[in-house]
């Protein structure tokens, strides 16, 4: 089992074991998070991960934004992240749902449930350089990257994490947050049900003439969803959004192939003129689209989290919150085991672990999915009923409110975290 890491602190000159409560496989920002909430509760934690530090803080790196719920804010917030990210945050303040160019559509306000955000969109690399800067700073935490696990041994009452260079990480626990294809998970000899879309995500950024206001907006197109996020005002480009642009993946190619007047004026077509001229500043990115759900979340000594566990399709931005909420239950399972002297690799915690998170994964992995597949056509009949269904759910405030509460991730058994409590 393999995984890339980076070193940002490599083992002192010439030490072959290092001994550790919990080693961490992955260092994304998921597992990354996770390493500061444990290591913020007096664990000793060693994060392996395959990136070079400097190389995923880098603006081309990843082109992604995400939105980051009220739900999770709150667990940012209790770790002490929040502060480091909360100047490039644009409040989500009302989301606008609606299908293709019918008159029909949903709108939340999110002034009828009180007077929070639903959400937040702050890009991925201001996320990752927040929790560089918590690692790194960590007397609790040690990240070795760039870096490979070569093989995972998990036998008894401890693993043992043989790295690349021949380094060897003890433990009573490893964690996987190595991702959708996840080496962890696939040589524990987990299952998983997975299928891929016939879709490719493209995602930019682009700067436009007028103010968005917090407005978060989802239009469904025949080839899948085009979502266009709010984002913080840039210096240099003014006023700018963040684009996810849902396309059959037969057609990305070409996209790509077109320069960048071209391809600005394919995407204004789906922008429409409610913010005045557009203009794609920065790169382009694609990212192929895919669903995937572990059989089972634990393992001997072994516990999944983030995408290793479950991906999802981006249609509602809530690949991330999913993972940070795997990360509040499993923190706050293992520190209950800790304060009650109990075994943290043990299978009765891990288990709990498990019942806790399987549910809402579950479910919100079934509810995209089933979104897309109703939204990504045009045939009248379905489309006349799904638009039916927008304007009816519009006027039940009862049912609004439920959606609005849901995508704050507020909804459900929420662990501390999610609270606002510390662990």
């Amino acid at each position: 089992m393999a995984e890339r890491a980076t070193q940002a602190t490599r083992p002192p000159a010439g030490a072959a074991v290092i001994d550790s409560d919990i080693v961490v496989i992955g260092g994304g920002m998921v597992g990354s998070t996770l390493a500061s909430a444990l290591g913020g509760a007096g664990f000793e934690v060693c994060v392996i991960d395959r990136e070079d530090p400097a190389a995923v803080l880098e603006a081309g790196f990843d082109g992604r934004v995400s939105a980051i719920a009220w739900g999770s804010q709150r667990v940012l917030a209790a770790l002490d992240l929040w502060p480091g990210m909360a100047a490039d945050a644009e409040p989500i303040l009302d989301i606008r749902v609606s299908d293709g160019d019918s008159l029909m559509f949903l709108h939340f306000d999110h002034a009828d449930i009180g007077d929070r955000p639903f959400a937040y969109i702050v890009e991925n690399r201001v996320t990752r350089r927040a929790l560089n800067r918590r690692l790194t700073a960590s007397a609790s935490v040690r990240l070795i990257a760039p870096m490979t696990v070569v093989s995972l041994e998990r036998e008894g009452g401890g693993v043992e994490a043989m790295l690349a260079d021949g380094t060897k990480v003890r433990a009573a626990l490893a964690i996987a947050a190595d991702g959708r294809h996840s080496r962890v998970r696939r040589d524990a000899g987990i299952a998983t049900t997975e299928w891929s879309y016939p879709q490719t995500g493209i995602v930019c950024t682009v700067a436009h003439e007028r103010p968005h206001h917090g407005v978060a907006q989802e239009r469904f197109l025949a080839a899948g969803p085009f979502a266009i996020l709010p984002m913080t005002r840039d210096a240099a480009v003014g006023h700018r959004s963040s684009i996810v642009w849902t396309e059959r993946a037969g057609l990305v190619p070409a996209l790509f192939a077109l320069d960048d007047g071209e391809f600005t004026a394919q995407l204004a077509v789906r922008f429409g003129d409610h913010l005045g001229a557009v203009e794609v500043v920065g790169p382009r990115f694609s990212y192929p689209l895919a669903l995937m759900h572990a059989e089972r979340y634990i393992g001997h000594r072994l516990a999944l989290i983030g995408d290793a566990a479950h991906a999802i399709h981006p249609i509602a931005g809530q690949g991330l919150n999913l993972g940070l909420r795997d990360v509040a239950a499993l923190a706050e399972v293992l520190v209950d085991a800790r304060r009650l002297g109990l075994d943290i690799g043990h299978g009765s915690v891990l288990e709990r672990y498990q019942r806790w998170r399987r549910f809402d994964n579950v479910v919100l992995a079934a509810a995209t999915d089933g979104l897309n597949r109703l939204f990504s056509n045009d045939v009248l009949p379905i489309r006349i009923a799904r638009d039916l269904g927008l304007a009816a759910v519009n006027r039940i405030a009862p049912a609004k409110r439920f959606f609005m509460r849901h995508a704050m991730g507020v909804l459900g058994e929420l662990p501390r975290l999610v609270r606002g409590e510390p662990l």
